[in-house]
């Protein structure tokens, strides 16, 4: 079979049966892209189904050690080894043997919350520097759903004008076509509804929700951009991004006494192992408290 056939049937499997989001659809298929590629030089052949049944542990290394001479750290070489894996096991089939090989170690790191003064600072700057007065409203509105309901900015780009009239909830698509039902606060309902009073788009259930200037679907980009050049002006940290405005949703949540079950839920988490991480971020905000005032520390 040949080699761009087993690329397809990958990119299809991840998309359609693993249901998985666009960006690592992209991630995995370019890992494959490189793998067949280096096999095919390694070698001197076409990579077929049963070539990469047949590779080798040292095949593997070899690969990576490549990879590494063309500059990744750790943590991207190890999402390599992942994606290589489960496309050799979703070529091999049930009977695959995918040759073991320890990944680099890496070091998990914590997300880094903002405070509310600091997402709310944010947000107004973003909004008040706007060139219209509805797309300030519009992403005001935006970065409102990431810190006041938890929503990947990929969420909030998804939502179509079905979501309208607002409720005291919303129905989100997250990861893999996952639904959940977040609860929304007054002032995140609110900010929706200004920006849609304001919108000079039709909002029909079909079309997206937030949409761009010439109004087609607002790209995440633009957001990034904005809160790029805020925290700029604000004087805040690199690592203020908008994934960082739901790190601080479920930060400051935890540190009121939500249960991590319930957190999970409401960041639509697949594992506990995942919501779990953010235990570790309120120690570590304790600690830093405890440092700063404590005479004697």
């Amino acid at each position: 079979m040949p080699s761009p056939d087993l690329i397809e049937r990958w990119r299809h499997h991840l998309s359609l049966d693993r249901r998985r989001s666009t960006h690592t659809v992209r991630a995995y298929v370019a890992t494959a892209e490189r793998l067949v590629a280096f096999l095919e030089a390694h070698h001197g052949e076409q990579v077929t189904a049963a070539l990469l049944a047949q590779i080798s542990q040292a095949d593997l290394r070899a690969f990576l050690t490549a990879r590494r001479m063309e500059g990744i750290g750790n943590l991207s070489a190890a999402r390599e080894l992942s994606a290589v894996r489960g496309f050799l096991r979703f070529i091999g089939g049930e009977d695959a043997r995918v040759p073991l090989l320890k990944g680099p170690r890496t070091k998990r790191g914590l997300p880094r919350p903002v405070s509310p003064d600091e997402a709310v600072a944010l947000a107004q700057d973003i909004a008040e520097g706007a060139r219209e007065a509805w797309i300030g409203a519009r992403d005001w509105a935006v970065l409102m759903l990431l810190y006041g309901a938890g929503l990947r900015i990929g969420e909030a780009m998804g939502l179509t004008g079905a979501a309208l009239p607002l409720g005291e909830t919303l129905r989100v698509t997250g990861k893999r076509g996952k639904m959940r039902v977040v609860p929304l606060l007054p002032q995140v309902r609110a900010a929706i509804d200004a920006y849609v009073a304001l919108c000079p788009y039709p909002m029909t259930r079909d079309e997206m929700l937030f949409r761009g200037a010439r109004g087609g679907p607002l790209s995440p980009a633009l957001i990034r951009r904005a809160v790029q050049g805020a925290r700029g002006r604000l004087g805040l940290s690199d690592r203020t991004t908008p994934h960082a405005l739901r790190h601080s949703f479920a930060t400051h949540l935890l540190g009121r006494g939500a249960d991590l079950r319930s957190l999970q839920e409401l960041l639509g988490h697949a594992s506990l192992s995942s919501t779990q991480v953010y235990t570790q971020v309120d120690a570590a905000h304790l600690m830093d408290v405890y440092r700063n005032a404590h005479p004697r520390a």
